[in-house]
């Protein structure tokens, strides 16, 4: 038998949140031997592989593959929310995103899949750089109806991140030149898109940062914002469209139309100097009075990914599932299911419904 790669096994705790003396005491033996089955001093007996095969939800053949799992380098990714992020979490996450990398291969391996080519707008305001990508794709100044179709047909893979990581609020990375986005799937449906056109910004504007390991800090987090608020809600066609009157129930109606959050569509209008301090002040305090900052109201339909849907359903119709996907990575079919999306259908009304 294929001697056990150790590499695997810090690989599996790493994706479980799991410190190496938690572990050990839920195997009942010491730290010093999880120690050394990660350093590969020392292999695990067949009854202790089992359980820890268990425990951490892997197939037993995973901790026997040669190739160690795919790494994403240390600042190779950006995270949203940096304080609040422990290291556990990002190692969480970035442990997932290893596992989409594979499947990701496995689905380049048997289909036709869109090519990245994202714009180079690092030397653009986050305002400016908005503004030329809509112009680039030629999306002109209307709503996007649905973000994740968007980047996908860009060539940006999109994935969901696991319950374990329900801190993260999303990430992005490179890997083998291909653009690739996470997103919180438990968060709402409008803070979702803002989380993906958020990442879009990091790809096209910090690519350097990216690829050559420069520290994110709230800076760039804000940059990322002014992006993603541009690119939803470009500043001519939000501008036109001023409402008569800035109350909650009004701009409740034009979130929907922009498929944002109502405290996304309120800053916007606030950051372009459509609507006075005071005014500003004054709907911030309703909404939070209203528990809108972390309820969203009237709240949209979920996006999801329409290229993981059609590969799904095809390879459905060839009597190959999600645990046949699962067997040949040897991964449990859990990551699958919780790195894909479900089919949902996303609704934008248009403009001349609103009032």
């Amino acid at each position: 038998m294929t001697e056990i790669n150790p590499s695997q096994i810090t690989f599996a705790r790493v994706r479980r949140r799991l410190t190496k003396a938690q572990l050990a005491k839920e195997l009942s033996v010491t730290g010093r031997s999880i120690q050394n089955y990660e350093t590969g001093s020392s292999t695990p007996d067949a009854e202790t592989l089992a359980k820890l095969a268990k425990l951490l939800n892997f197939p037993q053949q995973f901790f026997f593959i040669e190739e160690s799992m795919p790494t994403i380098k240390e600042h190779a990714a950006s995270f949203r929310s940096l304080s609040k992020i422990t290291e556990a979490m990002k190692n969480c996450a970035l442990s997932a995103g290893a596992i989409a990398f594979k499947i990701n291969d496995w689905m380049e391996g048997r289909f036709t899949l869109p090519k990245a080519n994202l714009p180079d707008l690092s030397d653009l305001s986050a305002e400016n750089a908005a503004a030329a990508l809509r112009r680039i794709w030629g999306l002109g100044n209307a709503p996007i109806p649905n973000m994740i179709h968007l980047l996908e047909s860009k060539g940006i893979r999109v994935f969901s991140l696991a319950e374990e990581a329900r801190e993260v609020d999303a990430f992005c990375t490179w890997h083998d030149s291909k653009p690739f986005i996470f997103l919180n799937t438990m968060k709402s449906a409008e803070r979702s898109r803002f989380d993906a056109a958020h990442e879009l910004g990091h790809l096209v504007r910090d690519v350097y940062s990216m690829q050559h390991g420069k520290l994110h800090g709230p800076e760039m987090e804000r940059q990322a914002d002014a992006f993603a608020a541009a690119f939803l809600m470009p500043e001519d066609s939000v501008v036109t469209n001023i409402p008569p009157a800035f109350t909650i129930a009004y701009l409740i109606k034009i979130k929907r139309y922009w498929g944002v959050s109502l405290v996304a569509l309120a800053y916007r209008y606030h950051s372009l100097k459509t609507m006075t301090e005071w005014t500003y002040r004054n709907l911030c305090i309703e909404m939070a009075r209203n528990g809108y900052r972390t309820s969203e109201p009237a709240p949209m339909e979920r996006e999801s990914s329409q290229l993981l849907s059609k590969v799904l359903d095809f390879l459905k119709s060839q009597k190959i599932g999600r645990a046949e996907i699962a067997k040949n990575l040897c991964v449990s079919i859990d990551e699958i299911n919780t790195l894909t999306f479900k089919l949902t259908r996303l609704s934008v009304v248009p403009m001349s419904k609103i009032g």
